[in-house]
C-alpha cells in the first residue's frame, strides 16, 4: 500500500513539473510572438499637426514647379495666355493640362453665374468660393473682367478693419444680415436697424468716417452702393 502511494506521489510530482514547464514555455513563446508582431494600427494623426491650407484662393504652389520650358500638353499646344496662366502654377509631376482645366472651370463658373445674377457672381469671387478666379479671369476669360472689377471693390462678410467710409450694399437678401461700425474706442458709430429687413429688400450699410472696425454677419459680401 505504501509503495503504491509513493509511486502515485512520484507520478503526481512529475506531472506537475511537466505542466509547469509547459506553462512557462507557453508564456515565453506567446511573449516572443507578441513582441514580433507589429502594432495593430498606427496612431491617428492629430488634425492640429496638419499644415493649414492657404487662405488665398489665388495662391500658387509653394513647392517645386515645372519650368516654363516644360509647360507643354501631351497633344497640341498652349496659347500664349494659357502659358502665362500656367507659369509658376504647375507642381512637378503634374499634368499642365489638368491645372489649366481648373482655371477654365473657374471661368465657366463665373460666366454661368453672371449670366443669371451678376451680383451672385461678384459675391462668389469676393467670398473666395471660386478658387483662382482672379488669375483665371485676367488670363483665360478677360470678358469677365467687369465682374472681377466689381469684386475687387468689395469685401466679404465678417470683420474688416479701417474700412473706407461710404455706403455699401450687401449681396444678399437674407433677413438675418446684421452689421455695426465701431470707432477706435469700441463705441458703436452705426448699426443695422433693430427691425429685420423684409424678404427681397435691398440691404445697405453706411460706414462713417473714422470707423476702426466694421463687423457683419449673415450678409455674404459687400460692394459700394
Amino acid at each position: 500500500m505504501y509503495r503504491r502511494s509513493a509511486a502515485a506521489a512520484v507520478l503526481l510530482a512529475a506531472a506537475l513539473t511537466l505542466t509547469a514547464c509547459s506553462s512557462d514555455g507557453g508564456k515565453a513563446d506567446s511573449g516572443a510572438e507578441a513582441k514580433a508582431q507589429p502594432p495593430a494600427s498606427s496612431p491617428v494623426p492629430d488634425p492640429a499637426d496638419a499644415p493649414a491650407p492657404s487662405t488665398d484662393p489665388n495662391a500658387k504652389p509653394t513647392g517645386p514647379v515645372l519650368p516654363d520650358a516644360k509647360l507643354t500638353p501631351k497633344t497640341g499646344s498652349f496659347t500664349a495666355q494659357e502659358k502665362q496662366y500656367l507659369s509658376g502654377r504647375v507642381p512637378e509631376k503634374t499634368d499642365p493640362a489638368a491645372v489649366l482645366q481648373s482655371g477654365q472651370e473657374a471661368c465657366q463658373r463665373v460666366a454661368r453665374t453672371a449670366k443669371h445674377d451678376k451680383d451672385a457672381a461678384t459675391g462668389s469671387i469676393i467670398a473666395g468660393e471660386i478658387a483662382g478666379a482672379k488669375d483665371a479671369i485676367n488670363l483665360l476669360c478677360p470678358e469677365q473682367k467687369p465682374i472681377l472689377a466689381a469684386a475687387e471693390k468689395g469685401f466679404p462678410d465678417g470683420t474688416r478693419t479701417s474700412p473706407a467710409a461710404g455706403t455699401y450694399r450687401a449681396l444678399t437678401q437674407a433677413t438675418t444680415c446684421k452689421w455695426e461700425a465701431k470707432g477706435k474706442d469700441g463705441s458703436v458709430l452705426a448699426a443695422s436697424p433693430e427691425t429685420a429687413p423684409n424678404p427681397g429688400d435691398k440691404i445697405t450699410a453706411t460706414i462713417p468716417a473714422g470707423t476702426a472696425e466694421f463687423n457683419s454677419v449673415g450678409c455674404y459680401a459687400w460692394i459700394p452702393a
